[in-house]
């Protein structure tokens, strides 16, 4: 039987989202409740994966095991798990071979930047006391939603094959004394949203043009784009798939 837990987690306490030996990260704990709560060895794999610092409204990890689920499991799991990481909904699999990551067809990515010093936004978003040029960022938020190829917004050590990718969305908006940048692909490279964000401070505090944008862009070279900005404002903030390849469970007993 193939499940889905749905969680959201604050980064801060994680290195990261992806096993990575035996330090603390968001897949480690969740294999380490799973393999408490069936009481043998249990893996999951997850839909997206968040650098150290990262949060996520929304990810989905898939797991396996023998037989259908007879207890609470959205109960104990989030009892086990530690208090930075939260299990939303739990899903079993139509087809026990849903993968949550190569059938998701979009995910959405929110950066939060703030002007006024904050210290309750200490981790939770980006202090950026600077001026920026609002038409600016409205403008290279446009050319993103025209391109396809991000190499110059790829880490080098990516290994990806491909560095195509179909942008459904690319805005900044006003949220109260913050400010957001939504972008929404099919997927994402690795260090893409930071690149991008960095990139477009760059420009929008007019350390660059317009035309620099496009020219970094072009270039397909990510030592041209500005990756210098923190994890704790990037949010992994939705994750969309086909309808029909999960159910949603009650597993109160």
């Amino acid at each position: 039987m193939r499940y889905v837990l749905e969680v959201m987690y604050d980064g801060t306490r994680f290195h990261g989202s992806q096993v990575q030996g035996k330090q603390v990260t968001v897949q480690l704990a969740i294999n380490d409740a799973l393999s408490a709560l069936f009481r043998m060895p249990v893996l999951s794999y997850g839909a997206s994966r968040t650098d150290e610092g990262v949060h996520a409204l929304c990810n989905y990890y898939h797991f396996d095991v023998a037989e259908e689920i007879d207890f609470d499991l959205f109960y104990k799991c989030n009892s086990i798990l530690p208090g930075g990481i939260a299990v939303k909904k739990i899903y079993k699999a139509i087809n026990p071979d849903f993968n949550t990551r190569f059938d998701a067809i979009r995910r959405q990515y929110r950066y939060r930047i703030y002007a006024k010093k904050n210290p309750f936004l200490l981790h939770m978003a980006l202090y950026y006391p600077y001026t920026l040029n609002h038409d600016l960022l409205n403008e290279t938020a446009a050319i993103i939603l025209e391109q396809e190829h991000f190499e110059s917004f790829s880490k080098r050590n990516a290994q990806s094959k491909t560095f195509t990718c179909t942008i459904h969305q690319s805005f900044w908006e006003q949220k109260g004394e913050e400010l957001h940048y939504v972008v929404e692909a099919n997927r994402f490279l690795r260090g893409m949203v930071r690149g991008l964000v960095g990139t477009q401070l760059h420009i929008a505090r007019e350390k660059g043009t317009v035309a620099d944008f496009r020219q970094i862009i072009d270039s397909r070279d990510c030592t041209k784009a500005f990756f210098d900005v923190a994890g704790h404002g990037l949010y992994l903030e939705n994750i969309t798939y086909p309808d029909g390849l999960m159910v949603e469970i009650n597993t109160r007993k």
